[in-house]
C-alpha cells in the first residue's frame, strides 16, 4: 500500500515518549530547545507587518514559475553588497532567483534537479536531521562528510574526500553551521569550489543563519560568482523571524552555461509547484526591510543567554563550544551513558529540556545542545538546573 521511501520507523523513542509523559503530568517544563522566534517574546511591528498584506493586487493571479518579480529584486537588494567567497561580483541578479515556500522545499527542488534515484549528496555531521528526511523523500542517500573540533569547527578535506563516490551529485554547506555555529572559512569555500569543478559536482549553501554572526565582520556570502554550479538557500524564517510567513529561495550562480540550463529546468520544476503565496511575495519587500530590530532583538538574546551561560559554567564539569553565530550552543558534558538517557535524566530530575547529541548526528556521546533564544528567565532557570544536575553528579 505504501512507498518504501516512507517505510520510516514511526515509534516514539524513549526520550518522545518521556517529553510527552512530562508534559502530560502538568509539571514545570524549562524549554532550552526552543527556537520558534514567534514563541520567545519579541516585539513585531505588528502594524506594519498587517498592512504589508493588504496589497490589492492579491486579488488577481498572475503566476510566475520562479516567483513575482518584485520578490526577487527585493532578495537581490538584500545580498547587495554583501561580500562573497568568490570574485568580485557585488550583485545578485534576480533572474537568477527561484522562490519556494520554505528552504525545505528548495532542497527538494535542487535534488530532484540534479540527482537520480540512488544518488548521493554530501551532507554534514554534525548537522540538522531534517537533511536525512528530504532526501528520502527525493529517492537520494545523504552521506555525511566530517567537521572536526580543535579550537574550532573545520571541514574534515580528508574525510569528505573519502565519501565521494561516482554517484555523489553535489556537497552540501550549512553556513554557519546548525547547531555548532560554525561558518565556513573562505579557504574551505575556495577548495570546496575547486573539488566540485574538479568532479562535475554542485554545491549546497543553507544560509538561512547568515545574518547571525557573532563577529562584527559580515560573513561571507556562497551566492555570488563561483567556479562551480551553487544553489544558495535562505528565507524569511531566520532573516525576519517569520517562519510561519512559508517564504524561501534559492540563487543560482556559476558559470553561466550551468546556470542557465539550471535555470531552465527549475522553471519547468517551479512552473509544476507553483507554491509561494501571492500576498507574501508581494509582501516580502517590507518583511525583509523589518529585519533589522528583529535581528536586533534576536542578537541581544542570543547574546545575553550566552554571557549567562558562560558565567555560570566556570569551573564547571560543563564545557561550553566555541561557536561563531546561529542560535545554538553545544554543551560538552560528562558522558555517564547515551546522550538520550542523559536528556531523560534531566528532564525527569530536572524539569529541563535539551536535544541529546545524537539528534544533530554526533559522532559520540557527551554533548547537549541548547537554545539561545527563549526569554532571559526561562532561559537562566533551566541552566542553572542544568549545571546543578552535573555539580551533583
Amino acid at each position: 500500500m505504501f512507498a518504501s521511501r516512507t517505510n520510516w520507523n514511526l515509534q516514539p523513542n524513549r526520550f518522545a515518549k518521556a517529553l510527552e509523559e512530562h508534559r502530560r503530568s502538568g509539571k514545570p517544563l524549562f524549554d532550552l530547545t526552543n527556537s520558534n522566534p514567534t514563541t520567545c517574546g519579541f516585539s513585531y511591528p505588528e502594524e506594519h507587518l498587517f498592512a504589508a498584506l493588504q496589497d490589492r493586487r492579491i486579488l488577481r493571479y498572475e503566476p510566475e514559475s520562479q516567483g513575482v518579480r518584485q520578490a526577487r529584486e527585493a532578495i537581490a537588494e538584500y545580498y547587495r553588497s554583501r561580500p562573497g567567497f568568490f570574485g568580485a561580483q557585488t550583485q545578485v541578479d534576480p533572474s537568477r532567483i527561484v522562490l519556494t515556500s520554505s528552504t525545505s522545499e528548495a532542497y527538494n527542488y535542487v535534488f530532484r534537479l540534479l540527482c537520480d534515484v540512488g544518488d548521493q549528496v554530501l551532507v554534514p555531521a554534525p548537522s540538522y536531521p531534517l537533511f536525512e528526511y528530504l532526501a528520502d523523500l527525493a529517492d537520494i542517500r545523504p552521506v555525511p562528510y566530517p567537521l572536526i573540533y580543535d579550537q574550532g569547527w573545520q571541514i574534515d578535506f580528508a574525510g569528505l574526500s573519502a565519501s565521494l563516490t561516482t554517484r555523489s551529485k553535489a556537497i552540501m554547506v550549512v553556513h554557519p553551521n546548525n547547531p555548532t555555529g560554525s561558518f565556513v572559512k573562505r579557504q574551505e569555500a575556495q577548495k570546496l569550489a575547486e573539488i566540485c569543478t574538479r568532479k562535475n559536482l554542485a554545491i549546497i549553501g543553507d544560509e538561512v543563519f547568515l545574518d547571525y554572526a557573532d563577529g562584527a565582520d559580515p560573513p561571507c556570502t556562497f551566492a555570488l560568482d563561483s567556479s562551480a554550479l551553487t544553489f544558495t538557500l535562505s528565507g524569511l524564517s531566520k532573516i525576519s523571524l517569520l517562519p510561519q510567513m512559508k517564504l524561501g529561495w534559492m540563487v543560482v550562480s556559476g558559470p553561466d552555461e550551468l546556470v542557465d540550463a539550471a535555470m531552465l529546468r527549475l522553471d519547468v520544476i517551479g512552473d509544476t509547484y507553483l507554491s509561494p503565496s501571492i500576498p507574501v511575495q508581494l509582501a516580502l519587500g517590507e518583511m525583509l526591510s523589518m529585519r533589522g530590530d528583529l535581528q536586533k532583538q534576536m542578537q541581544q538574546r542570543v547574546c545575553s543567554n550566552l554571557k549567562f551561560l558562560d558565567a555560570l559554567m566556570q569551573k564547571s564539569s560543563v564545557d561550553r563550544l566555541k561557536r561563531e553565530g546561529g542560535w545554538y550552543a553545544v554543551l560538552r558534558v560528562p558522558a555517564r551513558g547515551s546522550d538520550e538517557d542523559l536528556a531523560i535524566e534531566l528532564l525527569e530530575n530536572c524539569d529541563v529540556l535539551v536535544h541529546p547529541g545524537h539528534f544533530f548526528d554526533f559522532p559520540r556521546d557527551g554533548f547537549v545542545i541548547v537554545s539561545l533564544t527563549e526569554r532571559e528567565a526561562e532561559f537562566q532557570e533551566g541552566a542553572q538546573r542544568l549545571r546543578n544536575f552535573f555539580s551533583s553528579t
